[in-house]
């Protein structure tokens, strides 16, 4: 085998993650200016891969300024009963948390990344697919932005329940409905006489 076979052989071996955003104003905005999309790039597996709003600090950085200058960081990293290459992910935002399948990360917290991830920061909501592969020294990424949430697909529940104020817009005008009273109430909250 020539040498240019065995790099076409360990290109198709690499490790994958598939990076995929939505943003509820991602049409409005240029939020993924900054990013590589539909073009994959090709990674140290010994380097961190940062994400955040710093281009400078960051391997990949978007353009928002709600978004902490270093929001979250992957690491890859092999065990000894495995060829996989894996991950971790690791919250950097001071301010803000992070959630992973709907588990919760404080600042500098991290968890083993699972093959299909729905991540969620601010507005954001970042569905990472490992594709697998068996090379060692590197691995690559894909960016992709979704024109709906992935939450809808994946079925994970929203972060922060949305709740209803009582109040309707009709022909852009607000109009209150306390006439009809509480449109739902909570049990734990009734007392009885």
């Amino acid at each position: 085998m020539n040498v240019s076979q065995t790099m076409e052989t360990e290109e198709d071996l690499l490790t994958c993650l598939h990076i995929k955003f939505y943003h509820p104003q991602q049409s409005c905005r240029g939020l993924y200016g900054a990013l590589p999309l539909g073009k994959r790039s090709r990674h140290s597996s010994d380097e961190p891969l940062r994400l955040g709003r710093d281009a400078q600090a960051c391997t990949y950085a978007l353009v928002d300024p709600r978004v902490s200058r270093k929001q979250f960081v992957l690491f890859a990293y092999r065990t000894p009963q495995s060829l996989d290459m894996q991950f971790t992910i690791q919250n950097l935002s001071q301010k803000g948390k992070l959630s992973v399948n709907s588990s919760s990360l404080g600042h500098l917290e991290r968890v083993d990344l699972p093959d299909k991830a729905l991540i969620r920061f601010g507005e954001y909501e970042v569905e990472i697919i490992r594709e697998s592969g068996e090379a060692k020294g590197s691995f690559e990424v894909d960016f992709e932005v979704l024109a709906v949430p992935p939450s809808r697909e994946t079925c994970v529940p929203s972060m922060t329940p949305v709740m209803d104020t009582g109040s309707c817009v009709t022909n852009g005008f607000t109009s209150e409905l306390t006439a009809l009273g509480p449109l739902e109430t909570d049990e734990t909250l009734m007392y009885h006489s």
